[in-house]
Parts: C-alpha cells; structure tokens; sequence
C-alpha cells in the first residue's frame, strides 16, 4: 500500500500541504538573495517575507509588526516563555495540566517557579483556581508568566481566553498564548487581545513544516532567545528560511476556503454519531464542553490504543493517540490525567483529526476498520453511552 492509498486523520498532529503552499515554496527557492542585503536581490527577497509576514498577521488578527518568524511553535514557545520570563522580570511561571509538552519544558527550561493549573472533567482550564493565584500574588508580590493554551491539542477542547485575559489583561502579570490549534481554525484579534505573546504555526494549516511565528506586542521587544545578527528587527537572528516563509504566507491565503469547502466540522459530527452506533460504550472526551470542530479524542474501553493503532495503520488508516510530541512513542495522556479520566481507559483514547482535504469517505473507511476491531474481539456494546470521562 502506498502513502496515496492511505486515509490520514492526522491533522492535529501535521496537515497535509496545501497545493498553493507547495507552489510558493517552489517558486521562492529561485529567488536568489539575502533578504538582509540592500541590493536589488536582497530587496526581492525581502518583500517576500514580508508579504508573508502580512498575511500571516491577518490571519492572526495581529498588525505585521508583531510577527516575528521562529523555525517552529515549539520555538516560539520557547522564545516566549524561556526568554520571555526573563526579559520581562517575571519570577514565576503558572501553565496549566493540559499544555502541550513544549510549553511544560519550556516552563521547566525557564528556571523558575512552576505553578500547575488543574483542569476540570471536560478538560476546561480551572480560571476560578488562576483568579486565586492572582490574587495571592498581590499579597506576597511574585510577577507570573500565565502561559495557555487556546485549544487542547489532544482533544480539541476549547478555553475561555476572554475570561483568562481579563484576568491577566488587568493585572501586572503577563499572558502568552499557544494558538497553534486555534490558529486559521477559530477567529483570532491577537491585536485586540489581552496576550502579550501568541505562538503560530505553518504546518497546522497546510503550510510546510520548519517555520513558526511568535507574535509579540511592542513591550516584549527584547524578548530575544536568538540574538543573531538582528534579523527579524532584532527579535530572532538567522538567516529567514524564505522558500518557508512564503509558503506560510501562501498556506493563511487558501487554508479557510478549503477547511471551509471540506466542511470539517461536519465530518467530525458524523463520525462521532456513527461510533456510538457501532460501540455503545464508545467514550468521547471532553463531550459536554465547547470543541473546536476539528479533533475527536475517543476510547473503545478494552482496546489498548497501542494495538488500535496498529491495527488501524495495517489497514491503511493514519490516526493518533494524542499530540505528536514523543518521537513516536504511544503513552498515556497527561491530558486525559488531568482530567480525572482512569488510567484504564486513557489507555485506549485515540485521537482522530480532520482538516482541509478530508472527506466523508475517510470517516466511512475509518469506521469500516473501527467496527472490524471491534468484531475482532467480539466486543458486545452495552445499552448505554458514555459521553465524557
């Protein structure tokens, strides 16, 4: 079986890339230069970035200034968070249960205090817990770097950012902001915005992977974990990776009408209907809470996720346990921890995702392989359904 026979439900983890993203890397790997050097060459260099750099804050609801180019989100992450404490003279850092792995090492990397916000059983950050935290900071004088996440990337679980930036907004302390899942996929006015900094990512959106952003209000100027030789306005050195900058650009241009065209969401509805038809007992994470339309976290209680994934890639099907961030290793969700859901049944979640090229034929092929599993073991469904852990 070829990569062109398989069914890819992954998109959380990597979107395919985007034709019109694919043809402006292409066309921007002629373009000879240095987009730092003056001369003519330089300036066609330059002017490529930044017509990237203005579609990428459009999408962002940012103005292009507050674009900052990064190699990736994890980057950006790093940059915000390690450099970011730092440079802003914070003494803490508070993240919640729920971040992705690059925003727990970053916070770890950073030094300083770590202050853990549980989340509740529908995996919503605990705001009422970070009011309290704030408040108590007031009394003994530590400066935080509140560091969340706008949507969980193993269960597509969206966070009241209106809430949490009001609370941070109107405070001493500052916000950064893991936007990768939200980013092109749920509207953003970064600008507008009580968060200081905001990490994005290409290959999220069908742009190619290597290249990230952070997007930065002008106080956080001097955030630097690159200092380089001053490219990106002195914000992160290094030569810009200009055949990915373009196609990042390329990528914010097209990926809504096609996300729009595949009608995502709805894919993500059906299938969901269509597992608890073919297993009752079926559990969908984080049911009764607000998700972003795109991602389904589900456990077939009894079936190791493990096994399901082989079993689901031997039949020509691309799915995930959660957030590839572990080099390929399968392991049980700190996500699903921390939302209180037993180590048994996190141990069968998988996560399916969806984006701009999938249609309702993969979810019917993903079904066919589900219900095949299913049968594999002779699993009877009860009469009940469990929606959420």
């Amino acid at each position: 079986m070829t990569l062109v026979d398989r069914t890819y439900l992954d998109h959380c983890a990597s979107a395919p890339l985007l034709p019109e993203a694919r043809a402006a890397v292409v066309s921007a790997l002629d373009v000879v230069g240095n987009a730092s050097s003056v001369h003519g060459h330089g300036r066609a260099a330059r002017a490529l970035i930044e017509a990237a750099r203005r579609q990428v804050a459009s999408m962002a609801g940012a103005t292009p200034k507050q674009v900052v180019f990064t190699s990736s989100a994890s980057e950006a992450i790093t940059q915000a968070i390690g450099a970011g404490a730092k440079a802003l003279g914070c003494t803490d850092v508070v993240i919640s249960a729920g971040e992705h792995k690059a925003v727990m090492r970053a916070a770890d990397a950073s030094g300083l205090r770590v202050s853990v916000i549980g989340l509740d059983a529908d995996g919503r950050i605990d705001v009422a817990a970070l009011a309290e935290l704030l408040v108590a900071a007031e009394d003994r004088g530590p400066t935080f770097l509140v560091a969340v996440h706008a949507v969980n990337s193993e269960t597509g679980i969206v966070q009241d950012m209106q809430r949490t930036g009001a609370l941070v907004g109107a405070s001493r302390h500052f916000l950064f902001v893991d936007a990768v899942q939200a980013f092109g996929k749920l509207p953003l006015d970064f600008a507008a915005s009580a968060a200081d900094m905001m990490a994005v990512s290409a290959h999220k959106i069908g742009g190619p992977q290597g290249v990230g952003a952070l997007l930065m209000k002008a106080h956080c100027d001097d955030v630097r974990l690159i200092p380089g030789g001053g490219q990106e306005v002195g914000r992160r050195g290094g030569t810009e990776p200009l055949s990915l900058i373009a196609g990042f650009g390329a990528a914010t241009e097209h990926f809504a009408v096609r996300l729009e065209a595949a009608n995502a969401p709805a894919l993500i509805s059906e299938f969901e209907a269509r597992l608890m038809e073919i297993c009752p007992d079926a559990v969908i994470f984080g049911a009764q809470a607000k998700r972003s339309g795109f991602v389904s976290n589900f456990a077939l209680p009894g079936h190791q996720h493990a096994t399901s994934l082989m079993q689901l890639d031997l039949k020509g099907i691309s799915v995930s346990s959660g957030s590839a961030c572990s080099s390929g290793k399968v392991s049980r969700s700190h996500v699903l921890d921390a939302m209180h859901v037993a180590h048994d049944l996190s141990e069968c979640a998988l996560r399916v995702s969806v984006g701009w090229n999938s249609t309702h034929e993969d979810i019917a092929r993903l079904i066919s392989a589900l219900e095949e599993i299913l049968n594999l073991k002779g699993a009877k469904a009860p009469n009940r359904i469990r929606a959420t852990a």
